[in-house]
């Protein structure tokens, strides 16, 4: 059987240390990737990134808002591998994620998703010790855990994790890859899911492909977002018949923002300056 080629693919807007720790996790694989594409949301690339001995090849995607779906298609298009790994810029790879993912791309295929441990604050200041990293590393409560050697169907696609994942370039294709018209914060990774889901695309969580997710401020509501979320929930909405992000719109409506109901998205009024401050959690918050 032979070797498939893998394109490990991220996405930056500022956050050059976490890029250096994601790169240096790949330095670190047991399988080193055959290039890395870096998807730049910003004018300029970073400057003084570790070295590789792999290709690292540049893209730049324009517009203030945070082009996510468009930034994630033009780095499909301009990867060269068979399989594409998708690997949040927050996240550092574990040593064997790539090849667990290079390994089960012929079986069981389809998207595959990996397992990620929130990282404290400072987890990495002495460098990256794997061991210690897996022995501080929070799991989200929301993901189940899984053995390094255990493959599980997910017949939810909407487990779809944006943070860590792999697919094949032909599968990636044929779902037809993230819809453009999300622009900003939410949804895009949804409106994949069931994109997914319609082009019969199976979905995996596969043991041993482990990410780390390195800490960033979180702020709960997502108020810094509400527009985006507002505006990407109601076309979500208009394409699929349902809503998506129900738990940040919960919380809008808890805080009196919107009102919502099967159909309507009505905005009450908009978050202040200092209520979106005021959301901003304490630093040992992992995720919101």
């Amino acid at each position: 059987m032979s070797v498939p080629t893998v394109s490990v693919l991220t996405l930056v807007r500022g956050r050059r240390a976490h890029l250096v720790n994601l790169i240096a996790g790949l330095n670190a694989s047991t399988r080193k990737p055959d290039e890395l594409v870096i998807a730049y949301m910003q004018p300029n690339a970073h400057d003084d990134l570790p070295e590789t001995d792999f290709p690292v090849r540049e893209v730049f995607i324009e517009g203030d808002a945070m082009p996510l779906a468009a930034a994630r298609n033009l780095a499909a298009a301009t990867a060269a591998g068979e399989q594409l790994i998708f690997l949040d810029v927050d996240c550092i790879p574990s040593p064997t994620l790539i090849e667990r993912y290079a390994d089960t791309a012929a079986w069981p295929g389809g998207i595959r998703l990996g397992e990620v441990l929130y990282l404290p604050a400072d987890a990495t200041t002495g460098g990256l010790d794997f061991a210690m990293l897996d022995s501080v590393g929070v799991r989200h409560p929301a993901k189940p855990p899984i053995a390094s050697d255990e493959i599980r169907p997910t017949p939810n696609h909407g487990e779809l994790w944006g943070l860590s994942f792999a697919i094949s370039a032909s599968d990636w294709v044929r779902a037809g890859g993230m819809d453009e018209r999300y622009v900003g914060y939410g949804g895009e990774e949804t409106d994949f899911a069931a994109r997914l889901e319609k082009a019969a695309v199976p979905m995996w969580w596969v043991g041993g492909a482990r990410a780390y997710h390195q800490h960033h401020a979180v702020h709960t509501p997502a108020y810094q977002h509400f527009d985006a979320i507002v505006r990407n929930a109601r076309l979500f909405h208009d394409t699929w018949g349902r809503w998506c992000m129900d738990y940040w719109l919960g919380q809008f409506a808890e805080h009196g923002l919107i009102t919502w109901d099967a159909d309507t998205i009505t905005v009450l009024r908009h978050p202040t300056a200092a209520e979106i401050a005021d959301t901003l959690m304490p630093p040992d918050t992992l995720f919101s």
